[in-house]
């Protein structure tokens, strides 16, 4: 495609007010080939020769080679370079050669798996391998076909999901499976991070350990996109020693990529034009020249709202396009999902609009352009949905429309904080005493405790065991230590996608039917009484909220309103284990105590974002322990603030927002992943401070990262509040969607001279 000719027809569009903040000439790369360090099975040779896949990058050979040698690989290279034959090439090979061999993929997604699964068949059946040599053991099996997946694959495709809760609590069943365990597969190891990330750890731990009892040692070969702490990640993930491939051997056709910012509506509050029909009508004119075109938006709601104006857009310009595009998120039956992917492959369809579903690598074919609707939360995923555009040699395009939010104004207005700067760490936590416990739990209904699993799961291993023996959960006999008959089948109170493991189920009290489960941890925000949820696109009016029984009713609604709720959280500080001083002032990490309280909610409406009500709420308090960061304030910044008459308390309160919105530049984490408190005078310490603290129970690693890079987390802040060009406050600097005080009160340039002060000397 001609990119710089279509980028001019857009500045010439009615439309176009300078939208366009920066365009990124990324160059085109050619490949680079290596030959395997020893020759493949003579029917793979073949094989893969027939498929035109023995020119091997230096990238997949080199992988190849190291697991040969018996190493634990870690992939991590761009999304279009080909990382699947890094593992599959190993794997083929041993189960030609090895007899009896067995390998184990994992993929975050039931689709990734399938897709793949079709990947493999198409390489090496029926010609090397019988079909059923190979097949997927997700929730969508049936259960007729089990036992004859167990005894004849060779190679079983699943996700952690299904390892935790049906695999490994059956492990007799799959002996086989485990007693010849020669490789297991990570894909897409990078969206292992944080809450779900800390779970896979433990699951994987689990599997370690019963490839023991067994007789297996098997290999790990994890594939990646690019993240700062490649090595790291792998081996906390696995608990095992890794050797990293990162030298990207792909060719590569080059990219514009352009920072696309809606303009300025409201100069006085710096309120810009919607991001979403900026999105309908950049994909609508995509569409309209004819470049197949994805869209990504980040809620389902978004990803109908953007597929809906499109399409009204197409129906005025093209309208014989409108049939050529269509949306696809989650939510949507598997058979609809896999129409749509095909139809996309083939060609059949132009453009598509979609949620994340789409992020990960399912073979949709060549694309021309992608249109991300605001930054995807971090550095990883924005180059993972960037680069579904582009797949082959030629030339592609992307767009990153700007939210009104300050990470996304910030890169608009530093485009290289982007482009130069290295990725974002991915941050688990395996020893979080709440995840640790549970996996223990499992564990030991899989096979009894023994001191030396300490080995399997770390140095917090005999703290949490002792924990759960005092509770009466676990019972020590003969230093073996099993679990209470009062327990059964663990794995299936444990959702290995949260810490709480606790869920609400949610009743559509007009058909008596269950909607879906809602975790314990955000009920009381999501489904309280008077809340509008939405499910599967579709409004639902929460009429009751059973605490006893965990359940909470709905009924359909056309509400033309949605819900924000309101809460009041307290922070205590129980311990800290780490203190430095950075520049003026002292800077901690303790373990807190949060209590939370949804004390409200506020009716908003859509589109407009106008208060149209507001309504009290009685709920119990919730308590959480977790990790914090927290600082002093510096003396004569705060004596300036009172010379002056700044709000002081407005002042904290707005650098709290915007520290908590810069921070996942940092760290692989989303804004819902972090909490925050500001207060002019704590109980605690009896001065004013700044908290920032991890958002789930016990921590998982945010707040360390933020405590390590505290001064830069500091500079780039002050950064983000001083260029934005609002007067007062907005959304793309201090102000926050998720404040529960309604972003009151707030005070620019008071947080503008905290924020200086903290970098004076």
């Amino acid at each position: 495609m001609d990119a710089s000719g279509f980028l001019h027809h857009l500045t010439t569009q009615p439309a176009y007010s300078g939208q366009i903040a920066h365009t990124e000439h990324i160059p085109r790369r050619e490949a680079s080939y290596r030959k395997l360090a020893e020759p493949l099975a003579s029917g793979l040779q073949d094989c893969l020769n027939e498929h035109g896949l023995l020119h091997l990058y230096t990238h997949q050979a080199e992988a190849v080679d190291k697991a040969q040698q018996g190493e634990n690989v870690m992939v991590a290279t761009s999304s279009t370079s080909g990382k699947t034959l890094c593992y599959n090439i190993p794997v083929l090979q041993a189960i030609s050669t090895e007899q009896g061999s067995r390998a184990l993929y994992l993929f975050p997604t039931k689709a990734l798996a399938q897709d793949q699964l079709r990947s493999l068949q198409e390489l090496v059946c029926p010609n090397l391998f019988p079909i059923e040599a190979f097949a997927t053991f997700d929730g969508d099996t049936p259960q007729s076909e089990r036992a004859e997946i167990r005894k004849k694959a060779g190679v079983i495709l699943t996700n952690p999901d299904m390892l935790h809760i049906g695999i490994l609590p059956n492990h007799q069943s799959w002996s086989r499976l485990l007693r010849h365990l020669k490789y297991v597969v990570v894909d897409e190891a990078h969206t292992y991070r944080g809450v779900f990330g800390s779970h896979v750890a433990g699951v994987l731990r689990r599997l370690r350990r019963l490839c023991n009892l067994y007789g297996s040692n098997p290999q790990f070969i994890c594939c990646s996109a690019t993240i700062a702490n490649p090595t790291e990640h792998a081996e906390r993930l696995v608990g095992l020693p890794f050797k990293i491939v990162d030298h990207d051997g792909s060719p590569y056709g080059g990219k514009d990529f352009v920072f696309w910012n809606p303009p300025i509506i409201d100069e006085t509050k710096s309120v810009r034009r919607s991001a979403n029909s900026e999105a309908a009508n950049l994909f609508a004119e995509l569409v309209s020249h004819r470049i197949r075109t994805l869209t990504f938006a980040r809620t389902r709601r978004l990803t109908e709202l953007i597929y809906a104006y499109s399409s009204r857009r197409l129906a005025e310009v093209s309208p014989a396009l409108v049939k050529q595009i269509k949306s696809y998120r989650a939510g949507y039956l598997p058979q609809e999902r896999r129409q749509i992917e095909q139809e996309f492959f083939s060609g059949q369809l132009l453009g598509v609009v979609a949620t994340t579903a789409l992020e990960l690598g399912i073979d949709i074919g060549d694309l021309e352009a992608t249109v991300l609707t605001g930054y995807p939360g971090s550095i990883a995923s924005t180059w993972q949905q960037a680069g579904r555009s582009g797949r082959n040699q030629d030339e592609s395009l992307s767009f990153l429309i700007g939210l009104d939010n300050p990470l996304d104004q910030y890169f608009m207005r530093h485009p290289d904080a982007f482009f130069q700067k290295s990725f974002e760490n991915a941050l688990i936590n395996p020893d979080n005493p709440y995840i640790l416990r549970a996996h223990l739990l499992c564990a030991a209904w899989e096979m009894s405790l023994v001191e030396d699993d300490e080995k399997i799961f770390g140095s917090a291993y005999r703290q949490e065991r002792t924990e759960l023996e005092e509770q009466g959960i676990l019972r020590e006999r003969n230093r073996k230590w099993y679990l209470s008959p009062s327990i059964a089948y663990p794995t299936q109170s444990i959702n290995i996608r949260s810490t709480s493991g606790e869920n609400f189920a949610l009743i559509d009290t007009s058909t008596d039917s269950l909607l879906e489960t809602v975790e314990a941890g955000v009920a009381f925000f999501q489904v309280h009484p008077g809340a509008i949820y939405l499910h599967q696109g579709e409004s639902y009016l929460i009429t009751d909220l059973d605490l006893t029984n965990r359940t909470a009713c709905a009924v359909p609604t056309t509400a033309a309103y949605y819900t924000q709720p309101k809460d009041i959280t307290d922070l205590r500080i129980v311990k800290t284990t780490r203190s430095r001083k950075c520049r003026q002032v002292k800077v901690y990490l303790s373990k807190v105590e949060v209590t939370t309280t949804v004390v409200g909610f506020t009716k908003k409406a859509q589109f407009t974002e106008e208060v149209i009500g507001e309504e009290p709420l009685h709920l119990p308090p919730q308590h959480f322990f977790t990790v914090a960061l927290w600082f002093d304030l510096p003396a004569d910044a705060v004596t300036r603030l009172a010379k002056e008459q700044r709000d002081f308390a407005g002042g904290l309160h707005a650098a709290e927002h915007a520290a908590i919105a810069i921070l996942p530049l940092f760290a692989l984490c989303d804004r819902n992943d972090i909490g925050g408190v500001s207060t002019p005078l704590h109980p605690d310490t009896g001065k004013a401070q700044i908290f920032i603290y991890d958002a789930h129970p016990g921590g998982i690693g945010i707040a360390e990262k933020g405590f390590a890079l505290i001064e830069e987390l500091w500079q780039t802040t002050l950064k983000a509040i001083t260029e934005c060009p609002c007067q007062e406050g907005c959304p793309s600097c201090i102000q926050s969607p998720k404040c529960d005080n309604n972003n009151k009160p707030l005070d620019k340039k008071a947080a503008q001279i905290l924020l200086a002060g903290l970098l004076s000397h």
